[in-house]
């Protein structure tokens, strides 16, 4: 008896759900019997050009590394773009996400160029939030220069997402792992790390979105411990080759195609005018970067990491890294001042009882943190919604970003861009007595400190340092930001959380939390109610 079409696609549904539910039952994920080949970082740097250059300045350093903070979107592009350009023997990637947007497939584009002319290519990607259209950049590995590998994946490799939540469903225990890392590692002689993914909406070009954040550009010695870090997620049992995978990588005849698209996609970009295609030609600001025109603040720093298997090594089955002991060791030694940039603020009793040891010492907090108007993650701001009152009451300042900035000052792009309302926060930055400060991927809440690998800076810079909390000073600005105050009731009572900020030059302030809409605030306090700070 034959199906109609419709009931020919509801049995291969139904039977591709049982599959999932089948799969779910392994503990590592599929693919991970596929035979691969270890490889790590390039061993001699020197023979390179950046290899030859950082090795002579931090020679001249003291054997210190060289950094500079990118806050700027635009910026965060050009200079992945110009840094894969430059790549001479090896090129890693490792990302959380990797759109297949504008951005995105011009730095596909950039990489492909680059394993033409004979660069070794290495690409981590997370497999969690990828979008359709997303699986661009795994056609890359049907070039003998580049291999890609997905970071603990599906089993089911499209884009339905009723199919991916059956699959998490029953396999939520790994799939909920991911790896939030973001490293750039060129020639092992120059990285890129922070907070950004690549699309269009973390450099700050796309008007209907975009995200606040912050790279810290390394040379010299700390890039070897970089390249170390790749190498052992990349060897991981956790790292899956696509070919492993269902449908396997791309053929030598679509690599092609894909080609041609890409090159009539940067044709088209070139044409079109787009500023910041345009801009790729001088080479800035890399070049001056690596010229010294642009000069690199030398110091030392502590790479800090967790192990591909944190989850193991949370459990105590397994000894590894764990960065948050070493980044809450650096917040306690603080002495006058701590400053804190994370998009996401749940910290837990960990968390609270970290900020109230600070606070008994008469130490100052601020934290700056997501408004309900500017998340896009509503379920993170039902969960930070909790402590709010607490850390008021025990004396921390509280601001949340504007979705519409008074002022574009250290937000990271244009008042042009910035006029669309759109703006959200990103950036991971935590400012140590304004002496030290941490860069990285880290956000203060229960998925960062157990349910994700991330990777960052401990860096001793009061040059940096400085740099940051000035940034800090400009985004937290009443019109910028709202600040959270508890004030007394008309009528007694309990205190009252109420939103300042400042509009057409005068103060103002809400007793109802600023939102885009009725239907927001309904929303978050339905979320608020479930018990989902451990996911969050």
């Amino acid at each position: 008896m034959e199906c109609s079409p419709a009931i020919g696609r509801l049995c291969r549904h139904w039977l591709l759900a049982v599959a999932l539910l089948l799969a779910g039952c392994a503990s590592l994920p599929p693919g991970a019997d596929y035979a691969k080949t270890p490889s790590v970082a390039l061993a001699a740097p020197e023979t390179t050009q950046l290899g030859r250059q950082f090795a002579v300045l931090a020679r001249g350093h003291d054997g210190q590394s060289g950094f500079r903070i990118i806050p700027v979107g635009a910026d965060g592009f050009l200079l992945r773009m110009q840094m894969i350009n430059a790549a001479e023997r090896a090129l890693d990637l490792q990302y959380f996400i990797f759109r297949g947007d504008d951005t995105g497939r011009l730095l596909t584009g950039a990489v492909l160029r680059a394993a033409d002319r004979g660069v070794r290519v290495r690409v981590l990607l997370d497999d969690g939030e990828t979008e359709a259209g997303d699986e661009q950049i795994i056609k890359l590995a049907a070039h003998p220069m580049i291999e890609v590998r997905i970071f603990n994946p599906f089993a089911y490799r499209g884009h339905s997402l009723a199919l991916k939540a059956v699959e998490f469903m029953f396999n939520a225990a790994r799939l909920d792992y991911r790896m939030h890392n973001k490293l750039l590692v060129v020639d092992n002689a120059a990285a890129l790390l922070g907070g950004r993914n690549i699309g269009d909406q973390y450099f700050q070009i796309d008007p209907e979105s975009q995200f606040a954040d912050d790279d810290v550009f390394a040379g010299g010695p700390i890039v070897r411990p970089l390249s170390a870090s790749f190498d052992e997620f990349w060897n991981s049992a956790l790292a899956i080759p696509v070919e492993a995978l269902a449908g396997g990588g791309s053929s030598h005849t679509e690599l092609q195609e894909h080609r041609g698209q890409l090159q009539a996609e940067h044709r088209q970009s070139q044409s079109a005018g787009v500023d910041y295609v345009a801009r790729l030609a001088s080479g800035e600001p890399f070049a001056a970067m690596v010229s010294g025109r642009l000069p690199l603040v030398w110091a030392p720093a502590q790479l800090v990491y967790d192990s591909p298997d944190k989850k193991k090594v949370l459990s105590g089955a397994m000894v590894g890294r764990l960065m948050q002991r070493q980044v809450a060791g650096a917040t306690l030694a603080v002495q006058r001042e701590l400053l804190m940039v994370t998009p996401y603020l749940i910290p837990g009793h960990e968390g609270m009882q970290l900020f109230s040891a600070l606070r008994q010492r008469q130490v100052q907090v601020r934290i700056l943190t997501s408004s309900l108007e500017s998340t896009t993650v509503l379920v993170a701001h039902s969960g930070y919604m909790h402590y709010r009152r607490p850390l008021l009451q025990d004396g921390v300042a509280l601001h949340e970003i504007r979705a519409l900035l008074g002022n574009s000052k250290g937000s990271g792009q244009s008042h042009a861009i910035s006029r669309h309302g759109n703006y959200s926060l990103h950036a991971k930055l935590f400012v140590f007595d304004r002496q030290r400060l941490y860069v990285g991927s880290m956000n203060f809440d229960q998925r960062s400190m157990h349910l994700n690998t991330e990777i960052g800076l401990i860096i001793d810079s009061p040059q940096l340092a400085q740099q940051v909390a000035a940034r800090f000073e400009a985004m937290t600005l009443p019109e910028n930001a709202y600040q959270l105050l508890l004030r007394p009731p008309a009528a007694g009572g309990a205190l009252q959380l109420v939103w300042q900020t400042r509009e057409n030059g005068e103060l103002v302030e809400y007793r109802r939390e600023p939102a885009r809409s009725d239907w927001q605030r309904l929303a978050v306090r339905l979320l608020s109610l479930l018990p989902l700070d451990k996911e969050l």
